[in-house]
C-alpha cells in the first residue's frame, strides 16, 4: 500500500531526506554562496521529489521584511513565564512586529530544532526563547540558529544574548532584610533544581549569610506550587523554637503555601516567623498577613529583549551588554514587619 502524504511538505522534512540541517536547506533557497555543491544538488533533489514550494511567508525572511518575531515559551501556566510571553508581546507590538509563539512540553534539542523549523517556516526575522531551566539553555547552545536568538530567564552564566532579573541579586535583597531585622539566620525553600533562577536565588542567599559569617541552614525544595509551598512548611513548623524564625521562599505562590501550614500549626507571621517571597505576583499584597517579597520588572525584561533582538537583526551594535541584567526590588509588607 502506497503512503499518501496528507500534508504539503516542510523544509524539516526536505531536509530529513536531504540528511542535512534545516539551515542548510534555507541556505540552498536563499541561493546562499556557503554550500558546497554536492550539499546544494542533494537538497535541491529532495525538493523535487517531495514537490516542496516555499511559502511567500519563509522568502520575506530572506528580504527580512516580516516584521515577524518568533517566541519558544514552555510553562506558561506559571506566573514568572506568562508575565515574560505578555511583556515580549507587548514591547513587539509596540515596535511594530507582530510575534508567532511556540509553546512546548519540554525544551530540548529535539523540541527546539522542531519549533525553529516551524518558526523558521513562518518567515520569522529572530527569535526570543524563555529558557528558565538548565537543560534548555544547553539545548539551545547546541543548535544551530538560521537567525538571531534571544534567550530570557536563563539566570547567570549563559553564553548566548540573553536578558534577564538578577536573580543573585534578589536573593541577596531578601536575605540581607531578614538579617537586618535581626535573624540570626534565615532558612530556605528553593524552585526545582533543574530552574537557573532557582539556583541563582539561592545562590544570593547563600552567599549573603556567609558573608555574615552564618552557616545556610540545609534548603527545603518546592516546584514552585502552592501545595509544594504548604508541605515545606508543615516542615518547617517544626523547627520554630528550635532556631528558625525567618524563611526566604523562592517564589509567592509557594510563600502562599508556606503561609497557611505555618498559621495552621498556630505559628504567627511575622511575630514568630518572618517570611519572604519572590515575584510579587498581584495577589501577594492579599495575602494573609501581605506579603514582603522581591519584585521583577517583567516589562523591562520584555522591552529590553525585544531591543537587543532588533539590534542583532538590524546587524546593530546592542543598546547593551548580550547579557543584559535588570536589577529586581524588595517590597516591604506586613510577613517581616510587625505592627
Amino acid at each position: 500500500m502506497n503512503h499518501v502524504q496528507l500534508r504539503p511538505p516542510t523544509m524539516a522534512d526536505v531536509a530529513r531526506l536531504a540528511g542535512v540541517s534545516h539551515q542548510t536547506v534555507s541556505r540552498v533557497l536563499g541561493n546562499h554562496p556557503n554550500v558546497r555543491d554536492e550539499t546544494r544538488a542533494r537538497v535541491q533533489r529532495a525538493i523535487e521529489e517531495m514537490g516542496y514550494r516555499r511559502n511567500s511567508s519563509a522568502r520575506a525572511l530572506v528580504t527580512r521584511r516580516t516584521r515577524t518575531l518568533g517566541v519558544v515559551a514552555s510553562n506558561t501556566t506559571l506566573y514568572g513565564p506568562a508575565s515574560t510571553l505578555f511583556a515580549l508581546e507587548e514591547a513587539a507590538r509596540a515596535e511594530g512586529y507582530t510575534v508567532s509563539t511556540v509553546n512546548l512540553r519540554k525544551l530540548a534539542v529535539e523540541t527546539l530544532s522542531e519549533a525553529l523549523d516551524h518558526l523558521s517556516e513562518g518567515g520569522v526575522e529572530g527569535v526570543i526563547a524563555l529558557a528558565p531551566q538548565r537543560s534548555a539553555v544547553e539545548a539551545l547552545a547546541e543548535l544551530r540558529r538560521p537567525f538571531p536568538v534571544v534567550a530570557v530567564g536563563t539566570g547567570s552564566g549563559a553564553e548566548i544574548p540573553s536578558v534577564n532579573v538578577d536573580q543573585l541579586l534578589g536573593g541577596r535583597l531578601a536575605t540581607r532584610h531578614l538579617l537586618a531585622a535581626g535573624h540570626r539566620t534565615v532558612w530556605h525553600l528553593a524552585g526545582p533544581e533543574d530552574w537557573q533562577e532557582a539556583a541563582d536565588r539561592a545562590a544570593g542567599w547563600r552567599a549573603t549569610l556567609e558573608a555574615a559569617g552564618i552557616e545556610p541552614p540545609l534548603p527545603l525544595r518546592g516546584d514552585w506550587s502552592p501545595l509544594s509551598g504548604y508541605r515545606a512548611g508543615q516542615q518547617l513548623a517544626g523547627w520554630v523554637g528550635r532556631g528558625l524564625t525567618a524563611v526566604f521562599v523562592a517564589n509567592d505562590q509557594m510563600a502562599l503555601g508556606v503561609l497557611r501550614a505555618l498559621r495552621e500549626a498556630g505559628v504567627r507571621t511575622p511575630q514568630d516567623v518572618a517570611v519572604v517571597g519572590f515575584d510579587d505576583i498581584p495577589e501577594s499584597e492579599f495575602f494573609a498577613p501581605p506579603l514582603t517579597t522581591v519584585r521583577q520588572d517583567f516589562a523591562t525584561v520584555g522591552k529590553r529583549s525585544i531591543d537587543l533582538l532588533l539590534d542583532l537583526i538590524e546587524g546593530r551594535e546592542p543598546s547593551g551588554a548580550p547579557g543584559v541584567a535588570i536589577e529586581p526590588q524588595l517590597v516591604v509588607r506586613a510577613s517581616t514587619a510587625p505592627d
